[in-house]
């Protein structure tokens, strides 16, 4: 298994949620982030001062799935998410060494669907 992890631009969420549905990915951890690379941060106006933003507001998307499915859900989270422009994020693929249902105590494949 492995975990697949994405670091996105919150406005890709909604249509990155539909594709996965569409393959059967039903379980997902998002969690609200900031962040800042090549992005650099933007400037921001507020009551006529300019101000610069250093950390942009990201989506971190979590899921484990089986070997198999990586090259499918990578392909999907790019085209779901990619705009061409620098900010776009980072897709990060982890070895699960094992996952365990805490409510049935069950190992592997099974607790994860």
């Amino acid at each position: 298994m492995k975990k697949v992890e994405a670091i996105i631009r919150p406005e890709k969420f909604q249509s990155l949620r539909s594709k996965l549905s569409e393959i059967g990915i039903g379980g997902l951890t998002i969690t609200e982030a900031a962040g800042t690379g090549k992005q650099k941060g933007e400037k921001g106006l507020f009551r006529g001062t300019t101000f610069q933003i250093q950390l942009l507001p990201k989506l971190k998307v979590e899921m484990v799935v089986d070997n198999d499915q990586v090259d499918e859900i990578v392909g999907i989270i790019i085209d779901a998410c990619n705009t061409g422009q620098v900010g776009d994020g980072k897709i990060f693929i982890h070895p699960i060494e094992e996952v365990i249902r805490i409510r049935t105590k069950e190992r592997g494949a099974k607790a994860v669907l």
